[in-house]
C-alpha cells in the first residue's frame, strides 16, 4: 500500500488553489520558501527523529535533546544560515530546548535592557553560542506577581560589586527553561538595593558555571525542577531552581540601559523612557500568538485528515460506511477549529505590523499608542493560548480512541503546548489587566480624549449603545458590517455595563475584586473583536489564487458565527441581536459548514507541514493510517518480549494459585 495517496479522492474536490493558499498562511512567497525547504530538510536528516520521543525515559529523552540541538548548530553553521533559516530550523526540529530559551528570552533581553557597550560585550559571545544564557525571572512563591520577587542585589560601594542573594526558600529561582541542567549565564531579576533602599525589580547578567568544566560557581545551588506533565512533550527542557548564596557580580553587570547605578552607589533613570522595556514584552507576546496558531493548525490538521480516513456506522446494503467528517457534530467542532487557526495567524501577521509601528513610535518617543498596544497583545496572547489548548484537546477527542495513543501526535502536543496559557503572563491576569484599561477607557470617553487602534470603535459608544442590529436573513450575516456592528455593540455594552457596576461602589478596587468575573468576560468579548475586525480587514486586501478568497471568507464568517453562537447569552442579554436573529446566524453557519466541506483536507495541506513535523500516525499525508499504526504498537519496547518480564515471579504463581500468604 505505500506510496498510495488514500487522500486523493478529498484532495480532488478542493475548489480552489491549494499553492496559492500556501503562500497566504506562510504570509509572502519568501517566507514560504525558506520554510518549505528548511522542513523538508529536517524531515530528510535521520538526526531529527522524533517519533521515539514518548518512549524514552528522562535521562536519555534529555541527553537526545542535547544530541540534537548540537547537530541543529553544526547544522547551522555548516550550510551558512542566516538568522531567518536558523530560526525556521529550530521550529521545524519541534523539541523544547535551552537554544529556545537563550534566542528568545536572554538575547532580546540584553538587547532590550543592556547599554550599547553591555551589548558589545554580551551579544557576539551570545551569537557565537560561545556561552548559553537563559531568564531567570519566576520564583518558587511569584510568578505573575513580578513586583512580588524576593531574590535581591545589594550594592556595595566598597567593592564595586552586587551581591545577589537568595534571602529566603520561596526566592528560590523555579522554572527557567535551560536553568537546569545548560545554561552557563543567566539575566536574573532581582530587588536592587543601594544603602538601604529598595529600587525594585532590575534584571543583572549572572555567570552560573564555569566555562571550563560546567560546575557551579560558587555560592550557586542548580537543578532541575523534575518530571512535567505529558510523555517526551516538555520533560525535554531543564526547567531548573536556583539558589543565591551572596554571589558578587560587577556593577557593569546590571543591565543599565533604563536605569544605573553610579561608582558610588547613587540610583539614576536614564533619558531613556522606561516604556521602551514594553516593547519587548510586545515582540514575545506577538511570537506566542504566532505560536498559538502554529500549534492550533497542526492539531487541526491531525484531526481533519484523520476525520477523512475514518469511517464509523451508516452503512447501508453493505457498501461502506459514513466518513466520520460528513457527521455534522463533527464539522460543528472541527470546521471552528480549523476557521480560528486561520483567524489567528492572521492576527498574529498583524501583530507583527503593531510591534513595528510601535518601536518606530517609541524611538521617537511617541508613547501615545502604548498602552492600547500593551493591553492588545495581552489580551490575544490570553485568548490565542487558552482557545489553542483547548482547540488541540478537542482534536484529541475528535479522533476517537486512537487519539489517545502517544502515535497519534495529539497527547504530547497538548503537553508541549498547555503551559503557553500560563507563562509570560497568566492568562486569567492578563484579562483582568485588559479589563482596567477597558474601564479606563470608558471612564475618559466624555473628556475628549480619543480611544485609538483596536479600542477606536468606544469612540461611537452613543450609537453602539443602542444601535439595533438589522439582520433579517440568514445570508444577511455575510456582510462584514452586520458581523463587526455585533460585536462591537457586545463589547461595548459589556464594558459599559461594568463600568456603571464598579462605579457603586465608594472603593474601586473592592469593586474590581469583587466584579472580576465580569470583567474579564468583557476583555474577552473586546479580544474576541479584534480577531474578527483583523480577519474581515485581512479579506479586504487583494488575494490572489483562484477560489482563495472565498475560501478564507467563508472561513471567517464561520469563525465569527460560531463564536457568536457559543456566546449568544451575550448577545442576547445585551440586546444586540434578537433570538431569532442569533437562529438565523446558526442556519448560516450550518450551510458554512457544508462550502468547506469539499475543501476541508486541502486547507490543512494548505499549513505545507510534512510528516515528520506532525509527528501524527493518524494525520499522515497519505492517509494509511491502520497499517502504520499496527506497524508502530510493535516497536514499543513492552514487545520486545513476548513473554513478559515479571511472568515467572508475578504472573504464574497467580496462574498457579501459588500465592503464599504471610502466616501470622
Amino acid at each position: 500500500m505505500e506510496g498510495v495517496d488514500h487522500l486523493a479522492n478529498e484532495r480532488n474536490k478542493a475548489q480552489f488553489d491549494v499553492d496559492s493558499m500556501k503562500i497566504v498562511w506562510a504570509g509572502s512567497r519568501h517566507a514560504f520558501e525558506v520554510s518549505d525547504r528548511i522542513s523538508k530538510l529536517v524531515a530528510s536528516d535521520p538526526a531529527f527523529r522524533k517519533d521515539n520521543r514518548a518512549m524514552l525515559e528522562r535521562k536519555e529523552l534529555f541527553k537526545n535533546t542535547l544530541r540534537k540541538t548540537a547537530h541543529a548548530w553544526k547544522t547551522i553553521i555548516d550550510l551558512r544560515l542566516s538568522e531567518e533559516e536558523a530560526s525556521r530550523l529550530r521550529f521545524y526540529i519541534d523539541e523544547p530546548a535551552y537554544t529556545d530559551l537563550h534566542w528568545g528570552m536572554f538575547i532580546p533581553a540584553i538587547k532590550g535592557q543592556g547599554t550599547d557597550e553591555q551589548q558589545q560585550k554580551w551579544l557576539p559571545l551570545a551569537y557565537k553560542m560561545q556561552i548559553i544564557g537563559c531568564y531567570a525571572q519566576t520564583e518558587l512563591g511569584h510568578g505573575s506577581n513580578v513586583q512580588g520577587l524576593e531574590t535581591t542585589a545589594t550594592f556595595d560601594p566598597q567593592t564595586d560589586e552586587f551581591i545577589i542573594h537568595s534571602p529566603t526558600l520561596t526566592s528560590s529561582k523555579w522554572w527557567p527553561g535551560g536553568l537546569g541542567k545548560v545554561s552557563t549565564h543567566a539575566v536574573a531579576y532581582a530587588r536592587l538595593v543601594t544603602d538601604g533602599q529598595d529600587h525594585g525589580v532590575h534584571g543583572f547578567i549572572v555567570q552560573l558555571r564555569s566555562l571550563e568544566d560546567h560546575s557551579p560557581l560558587p555560592g550557586i545551588t542548580v537543578g532541575d525542577i523534575g518530571m512535567k506533565f505529558g510523555n517526551g512533550a516538555y520533560n525535554t527542557m531543564d526547567n531548573g531552581v536556583l539558589r543565591f548564596d551572596h554571589v558578587r557580580i560587577p556593577r557593569n553587570q546590571m543591565l543599565m540601559r533604563v536605569s544605573q547605578v553610579t561608582r558610588e552607589g547613587k540610583y539614576m533613570q536614564s533619558n531613556v523612557p522606561r516604556q521602551l522595556v514594553y516593547g519587548t514584552m510586545v515582540y514575545v507576546r506577538q511570537t506566542i500568538v504566532a505560536d498559538a496558531s502554529c500549534a492550533l493548525s497542526k492539531a487541526v490538521c491531525i484531526a481533519t485528515r484523520y476525520s477523512a480516513v475514518r469511517r464509523q456506522f451508516g452503512s447501508h446494503n453493505g457498501g461502506p460506511e459514513t466518513q466520520v467528517i460528513d457527521y455534522k457534530t463533527q464539522q460543528s467542532r472541527l470546521f471552528p477549529l480549523l476557521a480560528s487557526a486561520y483567524a489567528f495567524r492572521f492576527v498574529g501577521e498583524w501583530l507583527k505590523w503593531l510591534y513595528t509601528d510601535v518601536t518606530q513610535r517609541l524611538q521617537a518617543n511617541d508613547f501615545s499608542t502604548l498602552p492600547e498596544a500593551h493591553a492588545c497583545t495581552a489580551g490575544l496572547k490570553s485568548l490565542t493560548t487558552s482557545a489553542t489548548a483547548d482547540g488541540i484537546e478537542e482534536c484529541r477527542k475528535l479522533c476517537g480512541g486512537h487519539g489517545y495513543l502517544c502515535t497519534s501526535g495529539l497527547p504530547e502536543l497538548f503537553a508541549v503546548y498547555v503551559p503557553a496559557c500560563t507563562y509570560e503572563g497568566d492568562n486569567i491576569v492578563l484579562l483582568l489587566q485588559v479589563a482596567r484599561f477597558l474601564m479606563k477607557t470608558v471612564s475618559q470617553l466624555g473628556s475628549g480624549k480619543h480611544p485609538v487602534g483596536t479600542i477606536a470603535y468606544m469612540k461611537r459608544v452613543e450609537h453602539l449603545m443602542q444601535c439595533r442590529c438589522n439582520v433579517q436573513r440568514a445570508e444577511d450575516w455575510l456582510k462584514p458590517s452586520a458581523v463587526l456592528e455585533a460585536f462591537e455593540a457586545r463589547a461595548t455594552r459589556m464594558s459599559v455595563a461594568c463600568a456603571q457596576n464598579l462605579s457603586k461602589f465608594a472603593n474601586p478596587e473592592e469593586g474590581f475584586a469583587e466584579l472580576s468575573a465580569d470583567l474579564v468576560d468583557a476583555a474577552v468579548a473586546h479580544c474576541q473583536l479584534i480577531v474578527v475586525s483583523k480577519f474581515i480587514a485581512k479579506l479586504q486586501q487583494d488575494i490572489p489564487g483562484k477560489g482563495v478568497k472565498e475560501q478564507l471568507d467563508a472561513l471567517c464568517y464561520v469563525y465569527a458565527l460560531f463564536l457568536l453562537h457559543k456566546h449568544q447569552g451575550d448577545f442576547l442579554s445585551t440586546g444586540c441581536i434578537t433570538p431569532k436573529q442569533a437562529s438565523l446566524a446558526n442556519d448560516q453557519l450550518r450551510s458554512l459548514y457544508s462550502k468547506i466541506r469539499p475543501n476541508a483536507i486541502a486547507l490543512v495541506d494548505s499549513f505545507n507541514y510534512t510528516d515528520h513535523f506532525l509527528g501524527s500516525i493518524l494525520g499522515c499525508y497519505d492517509g494509511n493510517v491502520y497499517p502504520k499504526l499496527y506497524e508502530a504498537a510493535w516497536k514499543d519496547p513492552l514487545n520486545e518480549s513476548v513473554v513478559p518480564n515479571g511472568y515467572h515471579e508475578y504472573i504464574k504463581p497467580v496462574l498457579k494459585q501459588q500465592i503464599r500468604t504471610a502466616r501470622l
